[in-house]
């Protein structure tokens, strides 16, 4: 396990991390300390406790936010990949439609080329 030293509201704290993960928790304290900045400017001192729960409820807040569109972006995709699914399937039936009529209409020409090579050429007098 790495360990890794953040800074919130000015003070230090040490934390355990999985190897590598290090920059990561440390740009996570990071953000975390904005929302504890953002706030004491905002309140002033109200005590650290009450800080980092108003904190921790705003990046809740927007968690539930960013939640709520990524479902609401996933039911988009679904309906998208239902009606492209739709789609497809309705140009393929038109398509075997077309080459069926195609295929009459190439069986009627040789029909009628059939007809005319026997028929005699017409005689002129």
């Amino acid at each position: 396990m790495a360990q890794v030293t953040v800074m919130i509201d000015g003070k230090a704290y040490r934390m355990a991390c999985e190897e590598g993960q290090e920059d990561h928790l440390t740009e996570l304290a990071n953000r975390f300390d904005q929302y504890v900045s953002h706030l004491k400017t905002q309140f002033g001192e109200i005590g650290d406790l009450r800080l980092t729960v108003m904190a921790g409820i705003m990046v809740m807040d927007e968690l539930s936010e960013v939640n709520r569109k990524l479902k609401s972006l996933q039911a988009e995709t679904d309906t998208l990949k239902q009606s492209r699914a739709a789609t497809l399937s309705d140009q393929q039936k038109s398509e075997e439609v077309l080459a069926s009529a195609l295929s009459e209409v190439t069986s009627q020409i040789h029909e009628i080329a059939a007809k005319l090579s026997g028929k005699a050429a017409p005689q002129l007098s």
